[in-house]
């Protein structure tokens, strides 16, 4: 396959970026995306240029450390529920043109090229997404009992990767679908029960200190979403935040 690929290049957070044309040949349709771009980056170097700075680490569809925005779609969107990483490059014509960007959002500033700083999310959950608990070895997990449907929501909720693909979806650069399945991961389940409201309220506190938009209901977020995490955990988030405004920070 012969491709033309229209990058976005940055020296550094506070360079001026640009697009950047390049020609490629030899692209096989078995590639995933990312060794398209190894195999760009062989030739940059080749050259004596500089490669381009993306990030990526399992390469599985698991970490979600990759993740740019092809064809104005976060993660490209050619296949259901992809990953950067595990998108093939089969999807693509011969001859086409490809338009790579980082994800574009004031709370994830571009440190070079095609990678940005996602710091945000360790600090959203740093600021409660956890559960405290009692040292001592660790209880039989059928011990404490949970009803199939929390069951199966808290587990739902909790394939998030936190890749950012859907705070570089939404057009008001909101995390609130990142935020609300951590939310509502703990929220489902018995161990989350004694901090759940204080929870919810720490973490849309940071995701606002962060810089983060409001969310509006558009539904861009989980259109991308490569886990599917569902836009009714935003609505379980906006439920636990209003009882928290009542009960407090107990349960």
């Amino acid at each position: 396959m012969k491709l033309k690929l229209r990058i976005w290049r940055q020296a550094g957070p506070n360079a001026a970026g640009k697009m950047v044309d390049y020609d490629i040949d030899g692209v096989s349709e078995d590639m995933s995306f990312l060794e398209m771009l190894d195999l760009l980056n062989e030739k940059l170097t080749e050259r004596n240029e500089e490669p381009v700075a993306f990030d990526h680490d399992c390469r599985e569809g698991i970490c979600g450390m990759c993740g740019v925005v092809i064809n104005g779609i976060a993660h490209g969107g050619a296949e259901f529920r992809t990953t950067t990483c595990q998108l093939h490059m089969r999807s693509f014509q011969d001859g086409a043109t490809i338009d790579i960007e980082p994800w574009r959002a004031g709370a994830f500033p571009v440190i070079k090229d095609l990678a940005v700083d996602r710091t945000a999310f360790d600090r959203i959950i740093q600021a409660g997404g956890f559960i405290s608990s009692n040292t001592g070895s660790a209880p039989d997990a059928h011990s404490t009992p949970a009803p199939k449907r929390e069951a199966d929501t808290a587990f739902d909720n909790a394939t998030c990767i936190g890749c950012g693909a859907c705070v570089a979806a939404c057009p008001n650069s909101s995390a609130m679908l990142f935020t609300s399945a951590k939310i509502t991961h703990l929220a489902m389940l018995p161990q989350g029960q004694p901090e759940r409201y204080r929870r919810v309220k720490s973490m849309v506190a940071q995701h606002d200190e962060e810089g983060f938009g409001n969310c509006t209901n558009i539904g861009e977020c989980a259109a991308v979403c490569p886990k599917g995490i569902p836009l009714e955990s935003i609505s379980q988030l906006n439920r636990d935040l209003i009882k928290a405004m009542f009960k407090g920070d107990g349960k």
